[in-house]
């Protein structure tokens, strides 16, 4: 009896580790169990890993060279650790810069303390059938903690990014603007890179306000009247682009001149790091010329009846090699005509005459008509000013006709009377020499 009880207790002993250890977590050496936290401590810990050095990463594409690769780590050890050597094994597409057949290796500069970071840079060649995208990569470790003698060694997988590679340029849709007018301007920003780029503002830099409080400016922007000073872009993909707007007034003393127009532009990389780069967009300020056609009419001109008119150009800026054209509209059986005017100069009215021709037999009365005038501005672009009215065709009066029927029968009468005066003064003198 005494036995059986005895074997009981043992038995009971034995067994209550196993019943806590299934209902409690229990910590065991090397983790924490079964548990999906568990982990094993050791002295180096992975951080993170990019393409660039400790202080700024780098976009890089397909076909870059010798791009550094910095892996950064933590001693997370309770002692100093050194002689921190890395070797860094990438996927199929990623050499070492020092061959193909090179280890891709990294020694660290210096010692790493208990508690701090340390970082590894390697140096890359990308492949230039890469894919833009993550790919997997395993860092070795070897190094020594102070006052202990062997090397320990940790491994870390990680994933990285080939990111692409941004690029941002800017153009004016037109680059041209006229003085003394309201310029509605485009402006285009591009991304002509691989990799994408967002939250794009950008800010004109220069302002008037801007200048009122600096000692000197870096544009001509002193006079320019900009309407609006930021955008807010968003998204720019790669290969694609985005247009904002603006509107300019230019002062008339630009003329000729080429206006520079700063743009700070801020955004996020594919590494989610913010970035701000100043642009300039350039434009080449014309002069304005404004034409406008008055006093078209028709006058009679030596018998022969002329479309009249003027064309008075109240711009800054000369109009070259001008042309004026006569087109019949509607029913006008009118013949199309073009005469040379040349030169248009400011506030000097250029006059036009263009004889009218039918096609065809005459038809009189109203006509509706187009003046064309066509012109070249200072960067020799050819513009054309239409201007449509009404003339009145007068047919030639009946006078005109008796007059030059009556004339046709004092002329012959005249000439027979010369004739008979010329004879009869001869008889006379006869007669009279007879006569003495």
């Amino acid at each position: 009896m005494i036995n059986s009880k005895i074997l009981f207790s043992m038995a009971v002993l034995l067994l209550t580790p196993f019943i806590i250890d299934n209902s409690f977590a229990q910590i065991s050496s090397g983790g924490f169990g079964d548990s999906p936290f568990e982990r094993d401590f050791g002295d180096v810990k992975f951080l993170d890993a990019y393409f660039g050095t400790l202080n700024q990463k780098i976009e890089v594409e397909p076909g870059d060279s010798n791009a550094p690769f910095t892996v950064v780590l933590a001693n997370v050890g309770t002692q100093d650790i050194t002689g921190i050597r890395g070797q860094l094994s990438l996927p199929y597409g990623f050499l070492g810069s020092n061959g193909p057949e090179s280890i891709i290796i990294a020694d660290s500069d210096s010692n790493s303390l208990a508690g701090e970071n340390f970082h590894l840079t390697f140096f890359v060649d990308i492949n230039k059938n890469a894919q833009i995208q993550q790919y997997p990569a395993t860092v070795k470790v070897d190094y020594s903690r102070l006052r202990e003698s062997g090397v320990r060694t940790s491994f870390s997988d990680f994933t990285f990014k080939v990111t692409g590679d941004s690029v941002i340029n800017v153009k004016a849709s037109d680059p041209f603007l006229t003085s003394l007018t309201t310029n509605n301007v485009i402006i285009e920003i591009s991304n002509d890179g691989t990799a994408p780029i967002s939250s794009v503002d950008i800010v004109t830099s220069n302002t008037q306000t801007e200048i009122a409080s600096t000692a000197s400016s870096t544009t001509n922007l002193e006079n320019v009247v900009i309407l609006e000073s930021n955008w807010d872009v968003g998204n720019i993909e790669p290969k694609s682009s985005r247009q904002l707007t603006a509107t300019v007034y230019v002062p008339e003393n630009l003329k000729g001149d080429t206006l520079r127009v700063p743009l700070s532009i801020s955004y996020y990389n594919s590494h989610g790091d913010s970035h701000t780069i100043d642009k300039i967009v350039d434009f080449y300020i014309k002069g304005l010329i404004d034409l406008s056609v008055y006093g078209v009419d028709v006058i009679d001109l030596s018998d022969t009846q002329m479309v009249v008119g003027e064309i008075i150009n109240e711009g800054n800026e000369d109009a070259l090699f001008g042309f004026v054209t006569l087109e019949p509209l509607g029913k006008s059986n009118i013949k199309k005509q073009t005469q040379f005017i040349d030169e248009i100069e400011i506030d000097a009215p250029v006059p036009f005459n263009i004889p009218i021709e039918f096609e065809g037999e005459p038809e009189y009365g109203e006509h509706e008509i187009k003046i064309i005038v066509r012109y070249k501005d200072n960067v020799r672009d050819e513009i054309f000013i239409p201007y449509e009215t009404t003339i009145f065709v007068e047919e030639p009066s009946n006078d005109e006709g008796s007059e030059d029927n009556t004339m046709m029968f004092i002329i012959p009468i005249a000439a027979i009377a010369i004739v008979i005066g010329i004879i009869l003064t001869r008889r006379r003198k006869k007669e009279e020499i007879e006569n003495t």
